[in-house]
């Protein structure tokens, strides 16, 4: 009898948990397959320090063959469409072909992509911040924004060039801004001309404070370490349109700038509205148990699946790497469970805390539910992301440890240029009121 195959589609949090579990629980009695477009898992949270030159890109881009093991076999592929009666994926690899997978058991894990507001000019002049590009990108065009300014005699020139505009007071957009005033912090420090320019981040939000989805004590640290750095924090105010020169603000200012960060959130992969399956606020509509109604040999989980909080009933659970992981090592188990191995369990998780890093000695975190500031909060914060990547520990360790003593590196390597990172290559979302 031919081994049962299992395809996951997507190798973010869930994704990758899933085949982890997958591959211990199987013990080679099923074929594995994790298509994803890229060989690593990335460590999403990271990603503002690789940003703002405190971590090599490599240290949160962790190898899934090295990691997962020789019992799940990785497909280099981006899937494109999903045959649910004849039980095929569809992708596209790197190089511009094409392939199928046959599957027995498919979990779609497919992630998130930048959610794209119709807000004009915005998607020609903003960038997003998802993924190992775009922090490229703006760790070096931030780069050459302060030394195009050193370089220019037009003062508002210089002013516009020093001026950094970050959309969204989320994790990502308050992690980006707070690491961001450090950074070019230390560029303008080794450019003297500058010394009596300002440089000037802010951070916008159409909510009410700074990490509107967390506790409101975690939001009052991270508004005063962010204040304290001279972020200008906006709340209630958000882009009403971007141009070359600059935006115009919902308040009715207008900021030149020649920096526009999208981090207003995300939205389930594109792949999810394709299937023609129910879903629920663009997530897929799954059970307890992860399984898709009506398709039991299909589950769903992360961001692109809307799975019952059972903790607060008539909810969904949120888009975070907490749920994800979760979420994926239970696919895994349920699969397992429908092969006659174990049984299904549904899906319940309390959350443990949170962790923000603002950079330097700063975090605000609250473990267990116990809010933490300063630098306890940050000894806090970087435990947790030692323990919870599943490779690289060492090095990013070191490189912790190297920018406590040595200043950090600020040359502009060029690898990414803009045209590669566009925000969005679909439709904006319409609003709703």
């Amino acid at each position: 009898m031919a081994r049962p195959r299992i395809v996951i589609v997507g190798a973010g949090f869930a994704g990758y948990q899933c085949a982890r579990k997958l591959a211990r629980l199987s013990k080679g009695a099923a074929d594995i397959v994790l298509l994803n477009p890229t060989d690593y898992f990335l460590y999403l949270p990271l990603l503002p320090e690789v940003a703002a030159s405190g971590l090599e890109a490599r240290r949160i881009a962790v190898s899934i063959p090295g990691t997962i093991g020789d019992r799940v076999r990785l497909a280099l592929g981006k899937a494109t469409a999903v045959d649910l009666d004849g039980r095929r994926v569809e992708y596209t690899d790197p190089e511009g072909g094409g392939g199928d997978l046959r599957y027995d058991r498919l979990v779609l894990a497919a992630g998130s992509v930048n959610k794209l507001l119709p807000i004009p000019g915005v998607a020609e002049h903003a960038h997003g911040f998802r993924g190992i590009f775009e922090a490229l990108y703006l760790r070096d065009h931030v780069t050459r924004q302060v030394e195009l300014a050193d370089a220019a005699d037009d003062r508002g020139e210089r002013a516009a060039r020093l001026t950094f505009v970050v959309v969204g007071a989320g994790y990502t957009g308050t992690e980006v801004a707070a690491h961001g005033a450090l950074f070019t912090r230390d560029l303008v420090a080794r450019h003297p001309r500058l010394a009596d320019d300002p440089v000037r981040w802010m951070l916008l939000d159409v909510a009410g404070r700074v990490l509107p989805e967390l506790d409101e004590r975690l939001s009052r640290t991270a508004d005063r370490v962010l204040r304290e750095r001279d972020v200008d924090v906006r709340t209630g105010c958000s882009v009403k349109e971007a141009t070359h020169e600059g935006v115009h603000l919902s308040d009715g200012s207008f900021v030149p700038t020649r920096t526009l960060v999208w981090c207003v959130g995300v939205r389930p992969d594109p792949l999810v509205a394709d299937l023609g399956l129910p879903t629920n606020k663009g997530r897929l509509v799954v059970d307890e148990y992860l399984g898709v109604p009506g398709r039991p040999e299909v589950l769903a989980c992360g961001d692109a699946a809307a799975v019952p909080d059972l903790t607060r009933p008539g909810e969904i659970t949120a888009m975070t790497a907490q749920h994800a992981s979760r979420q994926g090592r239970l696919a895994a188990h349920n699969i397992a469970a429908s092969y006659g191995k174990g049984r299904p369990r549904a899906y319940k998780h309390h959350d443990l805390g949170f962790v923000v890093d603002l950079g330097g000695v700063q975090a605000a975190a609250d473990p267990l539910g116990i809010p933490l500031g300063g630098p306890v909060a940050k000894a806090v914060t970087s435990g947790y992301h030692l323990l919870a990547m599943p490779g690289n520990r060492v090095r990013t360790a070191a490189d912790w440890a190297l920018n406590a003593v040595l200043r950090r590196e600020t040359v502009q390597l060029g690898l990414v240029r803009a045209p590669a990172v566009p925000l969005d290559t679909t439709q904006p979302e319409v609003r709703t009121i």
